[in-house]
């Protein structure tokens, strides 16, 4: 498992932070997750042999959010 912190781009609420979680822990390999709206960033632990950072963007952006793997 690794843990990556990911700035998010799109959040203005707790609701929005809570969609944030939700897709990020839908996605397979996932083991946890933590939102901060104040710094709008995502940590993140992930196992990086089942799961991808693009697939943790594509899961976040399905939820209308922009989850920003680049600058991690």
């Amino acid at each position: 498992m690794i843990t990556e912190h990911f700035p998010v781009q799109g959040m203005t609420c707790e609701n929005c932070v809570r969609h944030v979680e939700k897709a990020l822990r839908s996605v397979p390999g996932v083991a946890s997750v933590t939102v901060d709206l104040t710094n709008h960033r995502a940590t993140v632990e992930y196992d990086s042999a089942v799961v991808s950072r693009e697939t943790l963007a594509a899961a976040v952006a399905d939820a209308g959010y922009t989850l920003d793997v680049a600058s991690s």
